[in-house]
């Protein structure tokens, strides 16, 4: 299978394939890139056209068909335009993830400024940072974000403020959405440059301020490119191997349709989820927030064939009691990034959703998307690994002191390509200290075997250094899923007088579960080291605390949980 893969890459990236790779010019530095890659976003939103009919975005019992987005993106656009917004420009989109959201990036987006991703789950002084870190000509949010910004609007300028369902009367001098929509005209004509911004998304920092990641349109449309090349080589290379899984008897085919499940001011969900939907003619549903039972709802209501999010929420998915119940039999692709999939998880979607394959990528904001992605009998087979680096990506592990790693050594994984960012807003000094010679530090621990799939050993800040023993989270955390009592578990470092670190664990407990402290590390003892075996567990009921993409805050429980109150 893995020698099939290698020849249908080699056919597909070569000279005259459809994922011809060749190297261009960025910055003075030459990179990997597809040889037929759009030369900006703006084409792939017109390369939507032909969908007219097709329903695009839907929310609760509202919906949008492609030909009713692109009139409403075309609005937004010229009124953009008549209000000097054009190439060099920023617009700040600040909401839950409303239909509103993709309309207004698209508009943005196709006249050549740069959307600006604001988390919906800033404070009023988290949003005067980011508003005055990317100073937008306009920005556009919804009634709560309006709500928290008012009583800071005098501390910097957000531009022109436009609000979106907003109930009653507006504030002083904030337009109406409806003003946009009614502008009319078609999208305005503009020359957008491959290597200028097309979005500014904000790092979730776990110290001090977020930085303003600022992604190309050459970088989102390769990381499109990148998607579509890993779903079509993995199915021409399990086919050619014999080793391809047929649906089962009686399947019906739906056309393709993803749930949105995490933050489009992030670019799981904007650049890998919505974007391509979009370049394939598919629906694209959207939720108020996350919840189980709802997307159970929506998975049957909607035919939804796509459902990527954080790997807790495909956990929430198969573990809730209304699953059995409900149809779920146009899932094709099940899984998500932003965390490793646990092997486990990964064996029990692919033995409990019949039609669905397990699916993961590994990305991050500063490559637009993802480096790696895995799927189908290649995940089955490699459950630990996140896959191989996409065509576009030159790899390599290095050691602390910036030395090249052999195949197969532990190092922090560096990545050269069209897709890593030009550099972060406004923070020459951070850009330069992550991308040296277009080499992008990912500042996660790595090894890359011998069929090239990488295996994400933990980020080096998660990293436990324990009597100088190296304890890698992931795997800790993998060990602890196993234990069917394990809901949610995040495993951390804490300080240690005698060992410099030790090993904690926070662990929610399924409902009904209520297995010891002891217990647990009985069950960790046969699958881990004993140095790795968490010495503090706290047992909880209540969820761990999330960030805006789902991930678990691990510096919160770090400082919340006292070792003292620990089992």
């Amino acid at each position: 299978m893995y020698k099939e893969l290698r020849e249908v890459w080699n056919e597909f990236t070569g000279p005259g394939g459809p994922f011809e790779v060749v190297e261009v010019d960025v910055r003075g530095i030459r990179l990997k890139a597809y040889a037929c890659a759009a030369p900006s976003l703006r084409e792939v939103w017109l390369a939507s056209r032909p969908h007219a009919e097709k329903d695009y975005l839907v929310y609760g019992d509202e919906r949008w068909t492609y030909a009713d987005a692109h009139r409403d993106v075309a609005s937004i656009g010229n009124w953009l335009v008549d209000r000097g917004v054009g190439p060099g420009d920023r617009v700040g989109i600040g909401m839950r993830n409303y239909p509103e959201w993709m309309l207004a990036y698209w508009a943005t987006v196709s006249i050549g400024a740069a959307a600006v991703g604001l988390n919906a789950w800033w404070t009023g002084p988290e949003m005067i940072y980011g508003i005055g870190d990317a100073t937008p000509k306009v920005t556009i949010f919804d009634s709560e974000r309006l709500e928290r910004w008012e009583p800071h609007r005098g501390e910097t300028d957000a531009g022109q403020i436009v609000a979106v369902r907003v109930e009653g009367a507006l504030p002083e001098g904030v337009i109406p959405w409806s003003e946009l929509l009614a502008r009319g005209g078609e999208l305005p004509e503009v020359t957008i440059d491959p290597d200028s911004d097309a979005s500014i998304f904000y790092t979730s920092g776990t110290t001090g301020h977020p930085k303003g990641a600022q992604l190309t349109h050459r970088g989102c449309v390769n990381n499109l490119m990148s998607l579509a090349f890993w779903n079509v080589a993995a199915a021409a290379a399990t086919q050619r191997a014999g080793r391809s899984r047929p649906a089962p008897e009686g399947t019906v085919s739906h056309p393709f349709s993803a749930l949105v499940t995490t933050p489009l001011f992030h670019v799981t969900a904007n650049n890998c989820v919505a974007q391509s939907a979009t370049l394939a003619g598919g629906k694209l549903v959207h939720m108020y927030k996350w919840d189980p039972s709802e997307a159970l709802e929506l998975i049957e209501r909607e035919h939804i064939t796509n459902m990527s999010g954080v790997p807790v929420m495909a956990r929430e998915l198969l573990a809730h009691p209304d699953f059995e119940k409900t149809d779920t039999s146009s899932l094709t692709s099940l899984g998500g990034g932003g965390a490793p999939l646990q092997p486990d998880l990964v064996e029990k979607i692919d033995s409990t959703v019949a039609t669905a394959r397990p699916g993961t990528g590994y990305g991050m904001t500063e490559v637009c998307g993802i480096i790696t992605a895995n799927g189908n009998e290649f995940f089955i087979d490699k459950p630990e690994s996140a896959g191989p680096a996409m065509p576009v990506f030159d790899c390599k592990c290095i050691d602390v002191d910036g030395n090249d790693l052999p195949v197969g050594e532990v190092g922090e994984l560096c990545v050269k390509g069209a897709q890593v960012i030009r550099g972060y807003l406004n923070r020459p000094e951070a850009t330069a200290e992550a991308i040296v010679d277009g080499w992008l530090r990912t500042g996660d621990i790595a090894r890359i075997d011998e069929d090239g799939f990488i295996f994400i050993v933990d980020r080096a800040k998660d990293m436990v250094l324990r009597g100088g023993e190296n304890v890698y989270c992931a795997e800790v955390e993998a060990a602890l899923f196993e234990h069917e009592a394990v809901a949610e578990c995040a495993v951390f470092g804490v300080p240690d007088d005698r060992l410099g670190e030790e090993v904690a664990a926070a662990i929610v407990l399924a409902e009904g579960a209520s297995p010891s402290a002891d217990d647990l590390r009985a069950h960790c003892a046969e699958r881990i080291a004993k140095y790795k075996i968490p010495r503090y567990i706290w047992l909880r009921r209540e969820p761990l605390p999330r960030n805006a993409s789902g991930k678990f805050l691990k510096k919160d429980l770090r400082d919340v949980l006292d070792p003292a109150d620990a089992a």
